[in-house]
């Protein structure tokens, strides 16, 4: 009995130490595997840095100018492949455009303003120049008529003498009365120029102390109404 009893106690312990061995086995592949993560995390956090600090250096429209880059070798790879096919670039473009993208770039188109405003002489006689050539109508009868009346002439070179020789139809000066009255009432309407009044007191020497007047009218003018009269009247003290 007492045989066993030793040997029960022996098997016991072997178990309890092999239990030991197998779970301090676990908590250092357990410490292993969190020894690798942190590792990992810490190259790739070391990594995300590097590239946020490139991402800092590079310019504030990087990104833009590299979708372009990106679109414009896209737009060039698909342009050579048309060409070696055989066909028009244009058209397979078109063909790719849904229905949805085609109405909303025709929405966007008219709700874009062309006239930015004035930004110079130039750009606004250019822009009268396309808006005026926009309007015109050509009369193919008429245009018929001259070039048989004008003859050769019609395409005039350095010896062909018809200055002078063409007479404006009746219809075509009233053509250009109306578009030049439309003008006028136009550049009237926008104009931002203040109208004179011949009846108003001069108390200005231009047009800037004019402004400083009005100013100061309308902020004291209530507080200086009897002093501005008594002087006017003479009997200021």
């Amino acid at each position: 009995i007492l045989w066993a009893f030793v040997c029960v106690c022996g098997s016991s312990e072997q178990q309890t130490e092999a239990d030991v061995s197998l779970k301090r086995e676990a908590r250092l592949r357990k410490f292993r595997e969190l020894h690798f993560k942190r590792n990992e995390a810490r190259k790739i956090n070391h990594q995300e840095v590097v590239e946020e600090d490139k991402r800092l250096k590079l310019p504030t429209n990087w990104e833009a100018k590299k979708a372009r880059l990106e679109w414009e070798v896209a737009e060039d790879e698909k342009k050579k492949e048309c060409a070696e096919r055989g066909e028009d670039y244009h058209r397979v473009k078109l063909l790719e455009i849904t229905a949805e993208d085609a109405e909303r770039w025709e929405r966007k188109k008219k709700k874009k303003n062309p006239d930015t405003g004035f930004a110079g002489y130039a750009e606004a006689q250019f822009r009268q120049y396309q808006r005026l050539t926009r309007q015109i109508r050509p009369d193919m009868e008429s245009y018929e008529k001259q070039r048989e009346d004008c003859g050769e002439d019609f395409h005039p070179t350095s010896n062909s003498l018809i200055h002078g020789t063409h007479v404006p139809s009746k219809d075509g000066i009233d053509r250009m009365v109306e578009d030049v009255e439309k003008q006028i009432e136009k550049r009237a309407k926008y104009s931002r120029r203040r109208a004179y009044n011949d009846d108003a007191d001069i108390d200005y020497i231009n047009e800037r102390n004019a402004k400083f007047n009005k100013k100061a009218e309308r902020f004291y003018g209530k507080y200086t109404a009897e002093i501005k009269q008594n002087l006017e009247r003479g009997t200021a003290v």
